[in-house]
């Protein structure tokens, strides 16, 4: 397999630059195939509960089938975004986050309008007994698909590509699954739209400081 060259990222830098693209999604450049499957690569080097290693990836290019995608995450969410649990909303209260949240609004909203246009959409998916997500805990379950999920963002990122994590499109999870022939027992967990990005670079997020959220030895 020929490796592309990846960007002169350190491990910080990786990690800490590896935003939500949606705006800056090149829609109208093509994403190689051999590309994804070098991101897809590393991704299947995620951990998983006892090694079972249950996940499957699905990687959708067929533009009737990205647009009907596109339709279910579009109706998902406007039922979203007039839910009153919308990103904005959670920095309604913090003047110092309004902007930035603004922002991700802006941006999301533009996503839900061009989903159908992005070149790859990438749906991990995991392994379920008949398809019934457990009752209790779930943690074991979405730790054995998330991290490798996370991988493939990563290697995305290092390779000139954008990537968003996004779940809304779940609200129609089994049309969807009907529409790319998932059998019963297997379950999505992510929407991953790819595509190469314009612009420059990334830089690190704002985050709510550290002191606020950690606790150590109790709460």
């Amino acid at each position: 397999m020929e490796i592309m060259t990846t960007l002169p990222l350190a491990a910080d830098e990786l990690l800490t630059t590896t935003r939500s693209v949606r705006k800056r999604l090149d829609l109208d450049r093509p994403v190689p195939m051999s590309l994804v499957r070098e991101c897809l690569e590393i991704a299947l080097q995620g951990p998983s509960a006892g090694n079972r290693q249950g996940w499957h990836w699905i990687v959708v290019t067929d533009p009737e089938k990205r647009a009907a995608i596109g339709g279910y995450y579009r109706r998902s969410y406007f039922e979203y975004a007039f839910s009153g649990t919308t990103e904005g909303a959670a920095g309604e209260d913090d003047p110092a986050r309004a902007e930035t949240q603004s922002r991700v609004n802006s941006s999301a909203a533009y996503l839900a309008a061009q989903l159908a246009n992005v070149p790859v959409l990438v749906i991990p998916c995991i392994e379920v007994p008949d398809g019934e997500l457990p009752a209790g805990s779930q943690a074991s379950l979405w730790g054995s698909l998330l991290p490798a999920a996370w991988n493939f963002a990563l290697a995305a990122r290092a390779r000139g590509l954008g990537t968003a994590w996004t779940t809304l499109h779940l609200t129609y999870e089994e049309e969807v699954a009907e529409l790319l022939g998932l059998p019963p027992g297997v379950r999505q967990g992510a929407l991953l739209p790819t595509a190469y990005f314009t612009g420059e670079n990334f830089k690190p997020a704002p985050r709510i400081p550290l002191e606020q959220v950690l606790h150590v030895d109790a709460w």
